[in-house]
């Protein structure tokens, strides 16, 4: 849980502001501002579950702490019913994700779409050495003729300032960043670039989404899939 409280003041640094609800949980958002004052909660709501309070954190961090101030859970959250099992706490990220990615414009990605009009799209974060990530990319024109358009978002895993990164951020300023990023995922090489590009705030969107590896597929509906899919299981998966 420090993890968690540490990774959200250092990417954001600014203390606690723009509650939602703030009065639902005001004891429980004085507890963490006493313990780290620069700790930003940016929504307080009823968690559905008597007695805890669902607090969302900058950078996209779930929290449960009960109205006192004096409990705080770090998890997933269940609903068990006639129905099975209902994961309570993907059901908010799912959302979580449908809201970030919306805020990702369209000509920042690199986008691989099937001829006539897609029946599904999925965001995919995506490393150019990831060997999976270039084995999902070998089956892209077989991914597209199931109706499914790929949206690549970057995620390379070495981080800022390693040669991955440099190489994908050569690809999203390549003139034609399709034939690029094919190349990087084949094995070879591309004329280093530069330029004012999406690379580090897409991977920054990713962590803040959760994605710890790739490829992370994350469809419509805001459900991460992380992990290689074979097209037909990727189609499955969509409901096609």
């Amino acid at each position: 849980m420090q993890s968690m409280f540490r990774w959200a003041w250092i990417m954001l640094g600014v203390g606690l502001a723009g509650l939602a609800n703030a009065e639902l949980g005001e004891k429980l958002v004085a507890s963490l501002e006493a313990l780290n004052p620069e700790l930003e909660v940016v929504s307080v709501s009823e968690s559905g579950i008597d007695g805890l309070v669902l607090l969302e954190l900058a950078g996209g961090g779930l929290l449960y702490g009960t109205p006192d101030g004096r409990h705080l859970i770090d998890g997933s959250l269940y609903r068990l019913g006639d129905g099975g099992i209902v994961n309570l706490t993907e059901q908010r990220r799912a959302v979580q994700r449908r809201e970030l990615l919306a805020g990702v414009d369209a000509e920042d990605m690199v986008v691989f779409a099937p001829e006539d009009p897609p029946k599904a799209s999925v965001a995919v974060f995506t490393d150019v050495d990831c060997g999976y990530c270039r084995k999902l990319h070998m089956e892209i024109d077989e991914i597209n003729a199931l109706g499914i358009e790929v949206r690549y978002l970057a995620f390379p895993r070495a981080g800022p300032g390693s040669r991955s990164y440099e190489k994908t951020v050569s690809a999203w300023c390549a003139k034609d960043a399709q034939h690029a990023i094919t190349e990087l995922k084949m094995g070879r090489s591309i004329p280093d670039r530069s330029c004012a590009n999406p690379v580090m705030a897409q991977y920054e969107l990713g962590q803040a989404m959760g994605v710890t590896g790739t490829p992370a597929i994350v469809t419509e509906a805001g459900n991460l899939l992380p992990g290689y899919l074979p097209a037909a299981d990727l189609a499955a998966a969509l409901g096609l």
